[in-house]
């Protein structure tokens, strides 16, 4: 068997926006994924469905699997030829022990490649406005670990430090906080020295106690700073208040849960974070295609018969279009139909196919849909019969609602009330495909939720009300607020025991401005069901 290969990639401190593009696109690529207890959940939530999700620990003093171990398990996997991502937060040289975990691949001739990544103790003082170095201040930065390995004892030199000076940078070393100021105090620096300590720095969760190095322990203590968190010594640290930028974006201290499919909000998940939020992608619900499916087959074989098609989601666009292509029809098929969608992002889809559409309604929604689109047609029909009688042919067959054929191919569980608002007409309601739950997979999404770390789950249908509710079974959800993006989602949410908030319109611009004024006003912007 040819063996695989071992990607060590840093995974950064956090924020999903500091993973680099090349560790992205290899992570998308895996087979299994070895990760650690550091890394970040919006990072977690980026690793893809299909590959394998091994936890090898670490937190200090808590490992789920030994380092030897995890060296081997890393061997063993590769030897099966599999793609191994090793998956470490910060960088994986930088006190990462990525240097033990080459050496037993490198003895056995496996190929492997280090990806760096952002290593917290550049990222995290610049997100809290500290520049670790700076031409008034500080002209070198010093990284010490104060974490020591096991049943090594070798102190940390504090006199080489404070005669060096410049910002020190103390990674694992929060537990030792009060010896490492005390260490630093006896060696001479001055007990006015600023200091800072930085909690779950570029991620929603972040804090930072700044001080100087004789108060900075009593003040963590009193703050109850809790880990993972880094120790900056310098007077660097004083600038914080002046630099500081990451608090001051429009949505920073939000932890935003988003459940549609991945492929369908990675631009509005790009948008939240652009604006401060960390943003977990976690797709509770897929949509399938329905098959085998006769009706679809019939609806190909007849489709000159139809003068239109209607599409509820972007999900039934693409679908629809991938269809049409396995039955081996081209897009000349449909030059005869005109074409109703229910918003922008439908919209959107269908011009990806090279068609603009014919209808859009003013509200969103499966009812406007139906409800406009008939007002519509009548319209048309009624200005044809006027021409026909005004030059006294007499009205065709085609021109009377009963005969005008309407194709609607979308989700199983369809909203009733679009086909009710059209049945006046010869509509064809067909299942094109079905909406599946999924597994909250690497995430364990219940304890996030009782942790009250999730400020705002979005919700962009019920059935994705359903999904998220089934993964919380035995947890109390009157905690959680819920960004819904139309009435049904909001009612299933409601039910559920949720706080409801439900955007002006049923699209994703609407929605971020919800979660915008949500944030801002801290409110309950109800609308009314």
């Amino acid at each position: 068997m040819e063996k695989g290969i071992v990607y060590l990639i840093g995974a950064g401190p956090g924020d999903a926006g500091l993973l680099t593009r090349r560790a992205y696109d290899v992570l998308q690529t895996a087979d299994v994924v070895l990760y650690d207890s550091l890394v970040g959940d919006a990072i977690l939530s980026l690793i893809p469905e299909g590959c394998r999700k091994i936890a090898v620990g670490k937190r200090a003093g808590n490992h789920l699997l030994p380092q030897e171990e995890t060296n081997v398990l890393l061997l063993r996997e590769a030897l099966d030829g599999n793609r191994v991502v090793r998956l470490k937060g910060g960088d994986p040289f930088l006190f990462g022990r990525g240097g033990e975990e080459l050496e037993l691949l490198a003895e056995n001739q496996v190929a492997f490649e280090v990806i760096p990544g952002v290593t917290s103790a550049i990222a995290v003082p610049a997100y809290n406005g500290i520049p670790v170095t700076h031409r008034d201040w500080a002209s070198s930065v010093h990284i010490i670990t104060a974490h020591r390995r096991a049943g090594k004892t070798e102190p940390i030199d504090y006199k080489a430090l404070v005669k060096m000076g410049g910002t020190f940078v103390f990674l694992m070393g929060v537990r030792a906080l009060p010896e490492i100021c005390a260490g630093l105090l006896a060696a001479g620096m001055p007990a006015e020295t600023s200091a800072a300590v930085l909690e779950r720095g570029t991620t929603a969760a972040q804090r930072r106690v700044t001080a100087t190095v004789q108060t900075l322990p009593e003040a963590c203590e009193k703050a109850r700073i809790g880990m993972p968190a880094i120790i900056v010594v310098g007077e660097v640290c004083r600038l914080s208040e002046e630099f500081a930028w990451a608090e001051k974006r429009p949505l920073a201290g939000e932890k935003i849960l988003l459940m549609r499919p991945r492929h369908l909000i990675r631009e509005f998940a790009g948008r939240l974070r652009e604006k401060g939020a960390e943003v977990l992608e976690v797709p509770l619900i897929e949509t399938r295609m329905i098959e085998p499916n006769p009706q679809l087959e019939a609806a190909f074989d007849s489709v000159s018969q139809y003068q239109w098609i209607v599409f509820t989601s972007p999900s039934g666009v693409r679908l629809f279009f991938e269809a049409l292509a396995a039955h081996r029809q081209d897009l000349r098929s449909l030059m005869h139909c005109r074409i109703a969608v229910i918003g922008e992002g439908s919209r959107r889809e269908l011009e990806k196919h090279g068609f603009i559409a014919d209808f859009m309604p003013e509200t969103y929604t499966g009812e406007a849909l139906g409800r406009e689109l008939c007002v519509y047609l009548q319209n048309r029909i009624g200005e044809r019969q006027a021409e026909q009688e005004d030059k006294r042919t007499g009205a065709e067959n085609a021109d009377r609602a009963g005969n005008l054929r309407i194709l609607i191919p979308r989700a199983k569980e369809g909203n009733p009330e679009l086909v009710s608002c059209l049945k006046e007409f010869a509509v064809e309601d067909l299942p094109l495909y079905e909406t599946v739950p999924l597994d909250s997979g690497i995430l364990n999404l219940k304890e996030l939720v009782q942790k009250g770390e999730i400020t705002t789950a979005v919700f962009t249908s019920a059935s994705m009300v359903r999904s998220f509710v089934r993964q919380m079974e035995g947890t109390e959800l009157t905690g959680v607020r819920a960004a819904c993006i139309g009435k049904q989602t909001a009612a299933a949410a409601e039910a559920a025991g949720m706080q409801i908030f439900i955007a002006e319109q049923a699209k994703l611009e609407s929605l971020e401005k919800l979660i915008l004024e949500m944030h801002t006003t801290h409110e309950h912007i109800e609308r009314p069901l």
